[in-house]
């Protein structure tokens, strides 16, 4: 027997938005995908200039020792996924500011006007934050890594080939070590710091935030400062190769982030009270 169709009175209308939020969300990983392909395909035109680029802490580290720049494959096909990774990190970097624009779509008409006006300054602050912590690793830490490993060659710094390598030889023989590094390896490493040091740059970005909406405070943050600091210690340790330099560098970097953070979320607090005490809502904690 078939039932009764309920009374459209009756008719749940919550899937109704449920469904608008789902088609809205598509919309917006769509336009994020588009432009994610476009930009991966764009720099997959220019591979061979971004990875000069991208070799110029090593160069200048070699030129400065007498050698010559040139990193090999190791693997036939390696030439290959190398422009690959080139593309996804190149077509991710330049689709960034859509793809957070996408984001800002989807989530800012579920926010009040004074929400908005909150997060906002914190949507632009974190890509600002990543590219200035890359472009600290690029410039700053790189060069300095590149410089630390290479100081472990010895011997003749030529590769037995070279023509000028018979001229160089030491009096006492020694068995030469010469850097030959794997362009896979290289990219991978160089991205790791850039990556390391972006993420990094964030932590003032995510501690001001959470400040703002209440869920940290500048008495909190410094009440675990020690912990804070064991955790940094760790990320140093992961987030770097095992020299000492690397991991003393960013730490520091970190640290220093954090002691700001806490107090841009101090400032932050004292906003929120002058503005309490201005419509007379502020309440004195008691001790």
């Amino acid at each position: 027997m078939a039932g009764k169709t309920p009374p459209k009175e009756e008719i749940d209308d919550s899937s109704a938005p449920l469904i608008e939020h789902l088609a809205e969300l598509r919309t917006r990983i769509i336009w994020s995908l588009v432009a994610f392909i476009i930009a991966m395909v764009l720099c997959y035109t220019v591979w061979n200039p971004i990875y000069n680029f991208l070799t110029q802490p090593i160069c200048a580290a070699l030129e400065d020792r007498g050698q010559e720049c040139g990193l090999i494959l190791l693997k036939l096909q390696e030439g290959f996924f190398v422009a690959i990774r080139i593309s996804l990190l190149g077509g991710f970097a330049l689709s960034f500011p859509i793809i957070g624009y996408q984001m800002w779509r989807f989530v800012a008409p579920g926010l009040y006007r004074n929400e908005k006006q909150a997060f906002l300054p914190f949507l632009v602050a974190s890509p600002v934050m990543f590219f200035v912590g890359a472009a600290f690793a690029f410039y700053i830490i790189l060069p300095m890594a590149y410089d630390f490993f290479l100081a472990f060659q010895q011997g003749p710094l030529l590769l037995p080939d070279d023509p000028a390598a018979g001229a160089t030889q030491p009096a006492t023989p020694m068995a030469a070590i010469v850097f030959q590094g794997s362009v896979e390896e290289y990219l991978s490493l160089t991205t790791k710091f850039i990556m390391a040091f972006g993420l990094s740059f964030q932590l003032p970005v995510l501690l001001t935030l959470m400040g703002k909406a209440g869920l940290v405070s500048a008495e909190g943050l410094a009440g675990v400062r020690r912990y804070a600091v064991l955790a940094i210690l760790v990320l140093a340790a992961i987030a770097t190769p095992p020299d000492v330099i690397s991991q003393v560098v960013l730490f520091t970097v970190v640290y220093g982030l954090y002691e700001i953070s806490i107090q841009l979320v101090r400032r932050i607090e004292k906003k929120r009270e002058a503005e309490l005490r201005a419509q007379g809502l502020w309440v004195e904690d008691e001790q």
